[in-house]
């Protein structure tokens, strides 16, 4: 059986006692960290340091300072497939537009970005993790034009079927873990806002007919 690996999913809002070496033993599991967006470039390049783990990230809508290419240390997921340790991960980066800004879609905007990405999830078997900004529509989303979800990722969900869908966006106070958590079919959808630990296995390799 394959180890379990420590994610660490961060979004949104700066933690600063994720940083804090007098905490090093609370977090000295962490193998990976991912980043759902709208922090600043340098916290990424900070947790990089801190843990020396990998960091792979999307942008978020208020991601202006990012480089068109890979932050220095990071991997940006957009519109990829990448494994890492036998978890294969993809990603989205944005929201739904409101004002034109960057990392801003359409529902026809992402379509056209999941037709291009469809194939690279069927080569790859399926994906264990989907890394986004915005959450899938109707799954931890707000009514209003900026906070709505993409009607889209129920596609991917359906068909796809990723173990975990990590998002930020949702601004949101949570007492209790769980409650971040949302199943919908097979897939585990979880608002990362601030930050999120969780223990993932690697699925045994396989390949599945889509």
């Amino acid at each position: 059986m394959l180890d379990a690996m420590q994610v660490l999913a961060v979004s949104d809002t700066v933690v600063e006692h994720l940083l804090n070496p007098d905490l090093q033993d609370r977090y000295v599991g962490v193998d990976l960290i991912l980043s759902c967006g709208d922090l600043p470039p340098e916290f990424l390049g900070r947790l990089k340091e801190r843990f020396n783990v990998p960091v792979f990230y999307v942008r978020g809508n208020h991601d202006i300072r990012y480089p068109h290419r890979s932050l220095a240390g990071c991997t940006n997921l957009h519109a990829k497939v990448i494994e890492y340790n036998g978890l294969r991960m993809a990603g989205l980066e944005g929201c739904r537009w409101y004002n034109g800004g960057p990392a801003q879609y359409s529902e026809m905007e992402m379509k056209r970005i999941l037709r291009r990405l469809k194939p690279l999830m069927k080569r790859s078997g399926g994906i264990d993790i989907m890394l986004s900004h915005a959450p899938p529509r109707h799954v931890h989303d707000k009514p209003d034009r900026c906070h709505k979800g993409f009607k889209c990722f129920h596609q991917i969900i359906e068909k796809y079927k990723p173990r975990y869908w990590f998002h930020g966006h949702i601004h949101a106070e949570y007492h209790d873990p769980a409650e971040r958590i949302t199943r919908c079919h097979q897939t585990e959808v979880i608002n990362c806002y601030e930050y999120f630990l969780i223990d993932i296995v690697p699925a045994q390799p396989h390949s599945q007919a889509f």
